[in-house]
């Protein structure tokens, strides 16, 4: 070998990767991959979750429309909210409070069979308002616990979304006003 062709030989040399260069490069881009790939993943499940979070939310507030649409006038004495339409209803008169249940699939645009069901405990209270005003005022506390479960991970969990709200009577009848 020429003395021309041992130095050509040593430049090109210098030029190249050594092999832990290369390993220590494609681990150092596997890791930046993993990451940005973990983040995606981790983003697509918040995304479902918040999904079935606002699915369930609409359902409890639906829940809450049924019995803000009930008829309550005590002076002709018609009071619907405490015979709303679910599942396992009871009133107690003594503690002037009721309980029952329904069910339903939430409302997403899912692919296939795989619904997902919400169940919504609905407890309604009667309050009496001791104020100045005689006699004393009378409101109804509606609350409908919304719970659902999400399975992203290997161990599927129960989220609950609450909703309350307080119903006046409606004075429906003209001669009471």
């Amino acid at each position: 070998m020429s003395m021309r062709n041992i130095r050509r030989s040593r430049r090109q040399g210098a030029l190249a990767f050594t092999l832990a260069e290369v390993v220590i490069s494609i681990a150092i881009t596997a890791v930046a991959f993993s990451a940005v790939i973990l983040g995606y993943i981790q983003t697509t499940r918040r995304a479902e979750w918040t999904g079935y979070s606002l699915a369930a939310q609409s359902l409890a507030i639906q829940q809450l429309e049924q019995a803000r649409s009930a008829v309550w006038d005590p002076a002709i004495s018609k009071n619907e909210i405490t015979n709303l339409n679910l599942i396992g209803w009871s009133f107690n008169t003594s503690t002037r409070q009721g309980k029952g249940y329904s069910w339903a699939n939430l409302d997403l645009p899912v692919q296939g069979t795989n619904t997902m069901r919400a169940t919504n405990f609905v407890t309604v209270r009667q309050i009496f308002l001791n104020g100045s005003s005689n006699p004393p005022v009378q409101v109804h506390m509606v609350q409908v616990d919304t719970v659902w479960k999400f399975s992203a991970s290997r161990t599927p969990r129960l989220f609950t979304n609450t909703v309350c709200t307080y119903l006046a009577p409606d004075n429906r009848d003209a001669g009471s006003l």
